[in-house]
Order: C-alpha cells, then sequence, then structure tokens
C-alpha cells in the first residue's frame, strides 16, 4: 500500500506537471494574457506612470525585500545556534534545511534571470502615432523569471518543513509565499518590470526545487523532529 509521503510526492509531481503544460500552453511571454493585462498600466505615450511610484519602487521593491531577507537572517541566526546550544540542537535540520532552500532557490533564480535574453516589458514598448507596438524580440535587460517575485515566494520552503510536524504553520508558510510572491511580482508588473508570465514561472520554478529538495530530504527533517521528545526525555530525572 502506498505511503501518505509517497502520495504527497505523486500529487505534488502531478501537480507540477499539468501547472507546467498550462503555463507553456497559456501564458507565453509576452503573450496575449501578458498583454492585457499590462496595458492599463501604460500611459498615451507608451511610460509606466508607476515606475517610480514610492509604494511600488521603494516599498515593495526596497523594505518588503528587506523585511523578507531578516526573516530568512534569522532562519540563519536559528541554525548557528543550534549548533552551539543543545536544547537547540534538534531544530538544526529545521532551520538548516529552510535557510537553504531559500539561498538555493533565490540564487537559481537569479542566475536564470542574469542569462535570459528576455527583456523588460518598459523596453520592449514602442510608441507611434497609431498607438503602441511592442518589440518582442527586444533583449535590453535581463528580466525573465522575475527575480523579486522569488524573495516572497522563497516562504514555500516553510510548508514542506512543516507539513506533518505543524500542520498550521505549515499552512501559514505556503499562503504567506503566495500572497507575498504574487503581491510582490504584480507591484512589479504595474512598474513594467515584469510580465506576469515572467511572476508565473518564478513561482513554478521554487515550488518545483522545493517538491525535489523535501523528496531528498524529508527523512533528515522527519528525525530531526523525532529527537526532540527523546533529547526531552533524557533530560528528565
Amino acid at each position: 500500500m502506498i505511503s501518505e509521503h509517497s502520495r504527497f510526492l505523486l500529487t505534488q509531481i502531478l501537480l507540477l506537471i499539468f501547472s507546467f503544460l498550462m503555463l507553456w500552453n497559456f501564458f507565453d511571454v509576452g503573450g496575449a494574457i501578458d498583454l492585457q493585462l499590462i496595458y492599463p498600466f501604460i500611459d498615451d505615450q507608451g511610460q509606466f506612470p508607476l515606475r517610480q511610484h514610492w509604494a511600488l519602487a521603494e516599498l515593495n521593491h526596497r523594505y518588503v525585500k528587506n523585511l523578507l531577507i531578516l526573516v530568512y537572517i534569522t532562519l540563519l541566526a536559528g541554525w548557528l545556534a543550534s549548533l552551539k546550544w543543545q536544547n537547540w540542537h534538534q531544530r538544526r535540520w529545521e532551520f538548516g534545511y529552510f535557510f537553504s532552500m531559500v539561498v538555493l532557490t533565490t540564487a537559481s533564480i537569479g542566475i536564470l534571470k542574469s542569462q535570459s535574453a528576455h527583456a523588460c516589458p518598459w523596453d520592449m514598448i514602442i510608441p507611434t502615432h497609431e498607438g503602441i507596438l511592442w518589440d518582442l524580440s527586444a533583449t535590453a535587460g535581463h528580466c525573465f523569471p522575475g527575480g523579486h517575485a522569488s524573495s516572497g515566494f522563497a516562504l514555500m520552503a516553510g510548508y514542506f518543513v512543516y507539513r506533518i510536524a505543524n500542520r498550521k504553520r505549515a499552512y501559514f508558510f505556503l499562503i504567506a509565499a503566495l500572497i507575498l510572491g504574487f503581491a510582490m511580482g504584480w507591484a512589479q508588473m504595474m512598474r513594467g518590470a515584469h510580465f506576469l508570465s515572467h511572476n508565473l514561472w518564478t513561482g513554478w520554478i521554487t515550488w518545483c526545487m522545493n517538491v525535489i529538495g523535501y523528496a531528498l530530504f524529508s527523512q533528515k527533517l522527519s528525525l530531526g523532529k523525532a529527537a526532540a521528545p527523546i533529547l526531552t526525555n533524557i533530560r528528565q530525572p
């Protein structure tokens, strides 16, 4: 009989395949859906008037990202504490794995973006007397996938860390990852920095990497959780 762990991984793989096919067939980069959703943020001169808006350029792109970085630094601090103090030792894999997946997913998105030939929407617009034209062959800028949204989507690792030990916490991180990832990505779209497809692919790649990581290291996470009550019992007289 198939185990719960295997059933979960099989479900994740099937969902990944289904979502990949949806993205590949219906969310072309710079396709019809991307263009329809970004048009409301373009003025008559072919500019993005919200490009330098404080709430989008500073609050979203700077302060929210820095706040998330602080959260991830806290995970690193927790991992370092688990190496030094015995009563934190059982949480070593929890903090270490969470932080490692955050670094791995965001760094991978950054590397993919640096090697991408896709330009940002604000570099693809050609204003004319008859309206706006799109130069979809433009390569000025490395804008695919969406790097900023990856900082929010990276919280998804928490879902896989806590899905067995603490379901409420797991779903908190999953919902937070989806809300922050899409909100941060949408704000960038309003500025003209990304299409929706850029951020959808960022979310998919982050999700895929977390499933792979969980398949490889979930046993280590389970052993770390199981060690907690054992250590507690040893200390009792």
